[in-house]
């Protein structure tokens, strides 16, 4: 029996168990629309631009921990949802994305929309730098094939986006249901790599033999539920923890042995830790610039250090620092398998109360040096003092989503995460406006928790539209926007290299300080809003929104204070250059250190 490609593509993704198709319309997917109106299971989430419908989808992929299915129009459709399906690759977050594309017969006559510059109806060419794979379908029948290669790829490895490009005649085209019978039979489950025993035993072996060890996380140990065991390894050899922005909640961050973030916003003490090491475990972790202040010696990590690197994807084992082990392992097994190894080479365990004294009184002494700031009433306010009445209200299994700036480098700082996959943060990417729209997928993935994001006034208005899906959608979440009147990261980094400010704060001709007024812009889009008049009502305001249930818009006025950086990055070199090169060569970790220091 023969039905229309649309319909059994519909029927495919029922059976797969998806919930949702995040996507925005045109004239390539009509047939696509027709079939999810017939759908008694599959709901179709409409948004306002194409960016909104992949970021949803990365939000609600890393609630779900399964690939989210996007739908596009070809062309600007296509490239509207670049910057989600991109940070979602550079995050490692499954994805599928099911693109209209001109009809397949047009190949070439350069029809309405048509990308054919270097050949023809190449518009998934677009995706081909950041996606896992690309198809194009040229044969209708080929499509049940694809589908399961594409959900495959994306949820395993290294999760990350797919693309499939279908010409919009396909569609349309009746196929034979019986195309479709593999995928009644194949296992949409894919065995995640172990670590051999053998390497587990010697890893252990190391980490015993070790005088300075550290395990250094990243976001795969979250991702990859590994929490548990990790934290088991951790208190059985009581080896001290640094972590990298993604890897946060990967370990409480309130655990005695957990340091705390390291690389540019790693605190000296942090950054002190893992350089120091004799021996660092790093695992789920591509040891990237911004975790590792852009790879200066003795900064944050060391060449006298060995490196042990577990990783899900063999291309990053090695990638930045040359390793005694690589192992390509899920690090939930790995972690696992080392920990039975230890305990047979150590039965009692390592006890270094020095060590848990040291690392309590450090932080001990880090939030009495917040403490005034976090506590302080002015107006507008601190963006310390709005993380403190943030953690004091909102739940521990709460989920709160990022974006780009305080609310991210000041969270993943200073902020308590006690739980894994509870913070969401726009890592490789580091893409403003992700926060605004990834928290509706993250609500429709987690319908019982209460949802949130700490995103800038920069971010939030990339894409403002997100508060129109959540109406129409009736998605219960928080926007806290923390208001600064600027790009406030870049303007710091731009005082700081320039002494001014040009092109990042927001004025009127007449330089009088400009932003939308957030609260009446939510209200005419029929969200609930509040915009915060001073320190002491924004508690109680926030209180109020996360239990209204429903969409809520908070617009918070906050001084624009940098984010501590006691890394380094690399722009210190480039905007700087004599302070920190010499004869051509970048001086020492130290001597940059000693020079920064000194600038605060």
């Amino acid at each position: 029996m023969k039905k229309l490609l649309s319909y059994q593509l519909v029927d495919y993704l029922e059976r797969r168990d998806v919930k949702y198709v995040f996507g925005l319309c045109g004239h390539t997917v009509i047939a696509m629309l027709d079939a999810l109106k017939q759908s008694k299971k599959l709901k179709y989430i409409s948004v306002r631009h194409e960016q909104i419908a992949s970021t949803a989808a990365d939000g609600y992929a890393r609630v779900t921990k399964k690939a989210a299915v996007v739908m596009t129009h070809l062309g600007p459709g296509l490239t509207n949802a670049v910057t989600g399906v991109a940070n979602a690759a550079l995050d490692s977050i499954p994805m599928v994305v099911i693109a209209g594309d001109v009809p397949s017969y047009y190949y070439g006559k350069h029809p309405h929309q048509e990308v054919n510059m270097h050949c023809d109806g190449s518009q998934y060419d677009i995706y081909k730098p950041f996606v896992k794979r690309a198809w194009r379908l040229d044969t209708p029948e080929l499509l049940p094939e694809i589908l399961d290669k594409a959900f495959r790829l994306a949820e395993s490895g290294r999760p990350g986006p797919v693309l499939i490009s279908v010409p919009m005649d396909m569609f349309s085209r009746e196929v034979d249901e019986r195309c479709f019978e593999r995928t009644y039979k194949d296992s949409s489950f894919t065995v995640k790599p172990a670590l051999p025993k053998e390497t587990a035993f010697e890893i252990a072996r190391m980490l015993i033999e070790a005088k300075n060890p550290v395990i250094h996380i990243g976001g795969q140990v979250v991702y990859h539920n590994a929490s548990e065991e990790l934290t088991k390894l951790v208190d059985f050899l009581d080896i001290p923890v640094t972590r990298t922005l993604m890897g946060q909640g990967g370990i409480s961050d309130t655990h005695p042995l957990l340091v705390g973030m390291t690389g540019f916003w790693g605190t000296y003490f942090v950054n002190g830790k893992s350089s120091g090491a004799d021996l660092i475990l790093a695992v789920g972790t591509r040891l990237t610039e911004a975790d590792s202040s852009s790879w200066y010696e003795g900064v944050t990590f060391s060449n006298k250090s060995k490196f042990i690197q577990i990783d899900m994807d063999p291309v990053e084992v090695g990638r930045n620092y040359p390793v005694e082990i690589g192992a390509v392992a899920d690090p939930k097994q790995a972690l696992k398998a080392i920990l039975e190894a230890a305990s047979e080479l150590k039965p009692e365990g390592i006890d270094r109360p020095e060590l848990r004294a040291e690392i309590a009184k450090y932080k001990k002494e880090f939030k009495q040096s917040n403490k005034p700031i976090a506590e302080d009433g002015r107006f507008p306010m601190t963006p310390q003092r709005i993380l403190k009445d943030v953690r004091e209200v909102f739940p521990e299994d709460g989920l709160i989503f990022t974006d780009v700036g305080w609310n991210k480098n000041g969270v993943g700082q200073q902020f308590d995460i006690t739980k894994p996959d509870t913070i969401f943060h726009p890592g490789g990417l580091a893409t403003m406006g992700f926060g605004s729209a990834a928290i509706l997928g993250a609500k429709l993935a987690a319908p019982d928790k209460k949802v949130i994001t700490l995103i800038g006034d920069g971010g939030f208005g990339t894409n403002p539209s997100v508060m129109a899906t959540a109406v129409e959608q009736n998605i219960p979440v928080v926007w806290v926007v923390m208001n600064n009147f600027a790009f406030g990261t870049i303007a710091g980094l731009e005082g700081g290299a320039y002494n001014h400010s040009f092109g990042t704060v927001f004025y009127t001709p007449d330089g009088n300080r400009y932003n939308p007024e957030w609260a009446e812009v939510a209200k005419a889009y029929g969200v609930k809003s509040r915009k915060i008049a001073s320190a002491d009502e924004f508690k109680e305001a926030f209180r109020e929104a996360i239990e209204s249930n429903e969409p809520y818009l908070l617009d918070v006025p906050m001084e624009n204070i940098p984010v501590p950086t006691d890394g380094l990055w690399n722009i210190n070199d480039i905007y700087n250059p004599k302070e920190n090169v010499v004869e051509g060569r970048l001086v020492s970790g130290e001597a940059i250190r000693s020079y920064h220091k000194s600038l605060i």
